[in-house]
């Protein structure tokens, strides 16, 4: 059943379910909470409450912000987080991996581990080299950036269809279908070109502060990067020692959630049951 919290000047929309401790799952940019709808269900099976939001100007949450950066969506996650009652493990996917980072940075006591799956949490430079020899990198970038300068919800769909190599999950063209009425709403795809324009520095800036467990999630055939398994490294490097970790997952995009739940699931449980040891 969808909830919704005030914050910010606008409504966010969100749903719970199980009961346990906190789980906050964020998804990235042009999509919804919908995303997670099969790797939701085995957490709150695995005794967790699960909350999964739709980020502003996403899903049934409000248009019509001020701005949309990743130090805006993490002020959001905080707010559902204290709202909710913490402290919450955050699950952030793409551009709420960044708002994830500086959530747990910012507020330490509410946030007790990050997930971050398929992250843009540091500062993007484009290889050049990649785009010459690389057909899975030099596809995706243009289209994330003719989806973004163009606002098309066409070549954005595109993207998507990229993004999910392979085998698309059970459930797909129907999330696609509802994304597709989502995004052709008047000022939705400004929205997610904004996002994208949005450059990561503030969450990049945040990775040394952060002081609690991070475990990043990056799919093996991820267009975004040349080098998906380099970016995530580079992202457990730049935290403090013995922090993070890094799960690759074989065969899959953007979107390891969607494409293998299951995989996701198996290595979050395992994570959280070691940083619960600890």
């Amino acid at each position: 059943m969808t909830e919704f919290l005030d914050n910010d000047g606008g409504r966010l929309a969100y749903d719970v379910t199980g009961e346990g401790a906190l789980i906050v799952l964020a998804h990235g940019m042009g999509d919804n909470r919908g995303a997670f709808r099969e790797l939701a269900a085995p957490l709150a099976a695995a005794g967790f409450r699960v909350a999964t939001m739709d980020q502003r100007g996403h899903g049934e949450s409000s248009a019509g912000w001020s701005s949309y950066t990743r130090t805006d969506s993490a002020a959001d996650l905080v707010a559902l987080i204290r709202h909710l009652g913490g402290p919450a493990v955050i699950v952030g996917h793409s551009f709420a991996g960044g708002a994830a980072t500086i959530a747990a940075a910012d507020e330490p006591d509410l946030v007790s581990a990050v997930v971050e799956l398929g992250p843009f949490t540091r500062a993007q430079k484009i290889d050049m080299g990649a785009l010459l020899s690389n057909a899975r990198y030099r596809k995706g970038m243009s289209l994330l950036m003719g989806a973004g300068l163009l606002r098309s919800v066409g070549i954005w769909k595109r993207y998507l269809d990229h993004a999910y190599p392979g085998t698309k999950p059970e459930g797909y063209a129907a999330h696609i279908a509802a994304l597709e009425a989502d995004l052709r709403r008047p000022g939705r795809m400004a929205v997610v070109s904004r996002m994208g324009m949005s450059a990561p520095t503030d969450a990049g800036a945040k990775l040394a502060g952060v002081r609690c467990p991070v475990l990043v999630v990056e799919g093996t055939l991820d267009p975004d990067w040349a080098d998906p398994k380099a970016e995530g490294e580079g992202i457990v490097a730049g935290l403090p020692a013995g922090l993070g970790r890094l799960e690759m997952i074989e065969g899959v995009g953007h979107y390891p959630h969607a494409q293998a739940p299951a995989e996701v699931a198996t290595a979050m449980l395992a994570f959280l049951k070691d940083t619960a040891r600890a």
